[in-house]
C-alpha cells in the first residue's frame, strides 16, 4: 500500500532532473511513496516512461518531460511549464550530473564541455527557473545534488570536482538570498553510489545503492537541512582532507593517480 502525505512534510509537487536512472529514479520513487506528484525530467523518454509506469503501478503519480538539461532554454521552459500546470512546484531537485574520469594531461574540451553543460549550466538553469514561482507563493524548496568531490579537487576528476564546488557555492548564496522569502535550499553531497556513472568500477569505499542514497536525500529535504553529506565515514574523511595543506594533500592525492 502506498503511503500518502507522510508526516513531517507538506510537499505536493516535485520536479526531478536526471530521473530516468540512478539516484533520480530512486528518489522519484521515494517522493511518490510519500504522496508527492513527481515530474520526471531527462533526455530519454523511454526510460522516463519506465520509471513513471513503475510509480503509477505502485499507486503514485508521475508525469514525464523529455528535455536536455544541458540546454538552459529548454530546461527553463520545462520547469516553468510544470510550475504553471501543477499550480506550483513545492520542490525542485537538480539531480542530473555527468562525471568523466580523465587524467588532466588527457582532457579535451569535449570532456569539459559535457560536464559543465549539465553539472553547472543545467543545474543552475533548473533551480533559477523555479525561483520566481516560489517567491510569489512565499514557499518552496530547492535541492542540488553535489558530491563529496566538492570539498577538494580529486585526481582524474578535475572538471567534475570543480563543477560540484561551483554548485555548492551557488547553493550557499541562494540560501542566504532566498531564506527570507520562505524558500529553503538543501545541498546533498553523496559519496560513492552504484550507478551507471561508475559502471565498471570495482567495489568503491562505503558504496551505497541508489535507493539508500535517495532515502538519505529525502530525509535531508524533510529535515530542511542546509547540507547533508553521506555516508558519514567518507564525508568526515573528505571534509578533513579539505583542511590539509597543499604540501600534504598533493603527494597524498598523487598516490591514487
Amino acid at each position: 500500500m502506498l503511503r500518502r502525505q507522510m508526516p513531517g512534510h507538506d510537499l505536493h509537487h516535485a520536479f526531478v532532473t536526471g530521473a530516468s536512472a540512478g539516484i533520480g529514479d530512486a528518489l522519484a520513487h521515494v517522493l511518490a511513496r510519500a504522496g508527492i506528484h513527481v515530474v520526471l525530467a531527462a533526455r530519454r523518454q523511454a526510460e522516463l516512461q519506465r520509471v513513471a509506469a513503475s510509480i503509477t503501478a505502485a499507486g503514485g503519480r508521475a508525469t514525464t518531460v523529455a528535455v536536455d538539461v544541458g540546454d538552459p532554454a529548454a530546461i527553463t521552459a520545462a520547469v516553468q511549464q510544470a510550475d504553471r500546470e501543477l499550480g506550483g512546484l513545492d520542490l525542485v531537485v537538480a539531480n542530473a550530473g555527468v562525471a568523466i574520469q580523465r587524467h588532466s594531461a588527457k582532457l579535451t574540451w569535449a570532456d569539459c564541455g559535457t560536464m559543465l553543460d549539465v553539472n553547472v549550466v543545467g543545474a543552475t538553469a533548473t533551480l533559477v527557473a523555479a525561483i520566481p514561482g516560489m517567491i510569489e507563493r512565499g514557499r518552496g524548496t530547492l535541492v542540488g545534488v553535489s558530491s563529496i568531490a566538492a570539498w577538494r579537487g580529486l585526481p582524474k576528476l578535475a572538471v567534475y570536482s570543480a563543477s560540484k564546488a561551483y554548485l555548492s557555492a551557488f547553493l550557499d548564496a541562494l540560501r542566504v538570498d532566498l531564506g527570507p522569502a520562505g524558500i529553503g535550499v538543501t545541498e546533498v553531497r553523496p559519496g560513492y553510489v552504484r550507478t551507471a556513472m561508475n559502471e565498471g568500477a570495482g567495489k568503491l569505499p562505503f558504496e551505497l545503492q541508489p535507493e539508500q542514497a535517495a532515502q538519505e536525500i529525502f530525509d535531508a529535504i524533510v529535515a530542511r537541512k542546509a547540507l547533508h553529506a553521506f555516508p558519514l565515514p567518507i564525508a568526515v574523511a573528505m571534509r578533513s582532507m579539505s583542511a590539509l595543506p597543499r604540501s600534504v594533500w598533493e603527494p597524498l592525492a598523487r598516490k591514487f593517480v
